[in-house]
């Protein structure tokens, strides 16, 4: 494949990597159109981390071939990382260097030579609100940005595709929220973005198309409206006043979901894929009455993205956050 303004930006073929006996990619298929943002959902250890780094040259795979911008990844990985920028799990900047210094240091390593680097630099600090902060060293900027100046690290060299690997994780939601209106800016100037995130919302918002991974497969794929659909036309979502009758309550609301539909819980919530309209909530509100289960709020309402990966993994995400840090702990430990 040669690099063409028409091509997919990313093209993944049957890519697969393991660690040991952990699988972390089992043959994954996937294209990413040019100037879109592809949204890559899962738990941690689902394979996402392993697939940005097998697609910026950081690891090969097993098996499978993968091109960025038309570069291979394998064969092609120089010129490739001239053409891409990441913007990793934690800030990669220097803490005791001022945030010019890291622009000015990362134009240099780029060959642009010192008066390209510091306009560029100049240019970065401003785009990202970080011009009055920029004399100050690093490690006394607040999680929020040294973040935005990762990012602008990621763009000095004009990066044709951008990788960022769930870049607002730990921020607040207002810095989280100015770094969403960032990449939004990103994409109208020609970008492409590929984003793993463990916020739905985020994907929700920002992404063109979001592709779902677990357990190494990529199990679904599509616009954010199209993934919704696929739960079904509206959502019976419950909260209960007590938490000890929330197993109750699931149990008597599962009769009135969508065949095979399962009651995603998180703590007092409740909901699941429904298909009756309005007509179900007097037949739900009196048996959940006649049970003696108390509850605070009912309601229809459309799907979201969570609701969406509920259905295709069988867990919430936050939950799948959480249980699957052992297998990515058990990853680091082998890929180390």
């Amino acid at each position: 494949m040669t690099p063409s303004a028409s091509a997919p930006a990313v093209v993944v073929e049957a890519v697969r990597k393991s660690y040991g006996n952990v699988h972390a990619l089992q043959g994954v298929d996937l294209q990413v159109p040019a100037g879109t943002v592809l949204g890559l959902l899962g738990p941690n250890g689902a394979g996402k981390t392993t697939l940005v780094k097998i697609l910026t040259t950081l690891l090969r795979p097993d098996a499978g071939r993968a091109w960025v911008a038309g570069f291979d990844v394998v064969h092609q990985a120089t010129p490739l990382r001239a053409v891409i920028g990441l913007a990793g799990q934690s800030a990669a900047v220097d803490g005791n260097l001022t945030g010019r210094e890291n622009l000015e240091m990362v134009g240099r390593l780029h060959h642009l030579g010192g008066r390209m680097a510091r306009d560029r630099a100049c240019e970065l600090l401003e785009r990202f609100g970080l011009l009055d902060a920029a004399e100050r060293r690093t490690k006394t900027y607040s999680g929020g940005m040294r973040r935005r100046l990762d990012l602008a690290a990621s763009l000095v060299a004009r990066p044709q595709v951008l990788f960022l690997d769930e870049p607002t994780s730990g921020l607040d939601p207002h810095s989280r929220r100015d770094l969403w209106d960032v990449i939004k800016e990103l994409v109208r100037d020609g970008a492409t973005v590929l984003l793993t995130t463990q916020y739905l919302e985020e994907a929700d918002q920002l992404a063109t198309t979001i592709a779902v991974i677990d357990h190494g497969h990529l199990i679904a794929q599509g616009t954010p409206a199209e993934l919704k659909r696929r739960t079904g036309g509206e959502v019976l979502a419950i909260r209960v006043d007590d938490l000890a009758a929330a197993d109750r309550a699931a149990a008597l609301v599962r009769p009135y979901g969508e065949s095979g539909a399962q009651v995603a819980r998180t703590d007092g919530h409740l909901s699941i894929p429904v298909s009756g309209g309005s007509a179900l909530l007097a037949g739900v509100v009196r048996d959940l009455d006649a049970a003696g289960v108390s509850i605070s709020d009912i309601a229809l309402r459309q799907p979201t993205l969570d609701d969406v990966f509920f259905a295709l993994t069988g867990h919430a995400a936050e939950a799948a956050s959480a249980g699957d840090s052992a297998v990515a702990a058990g990853r680091s430990r082998r890929d180390a």
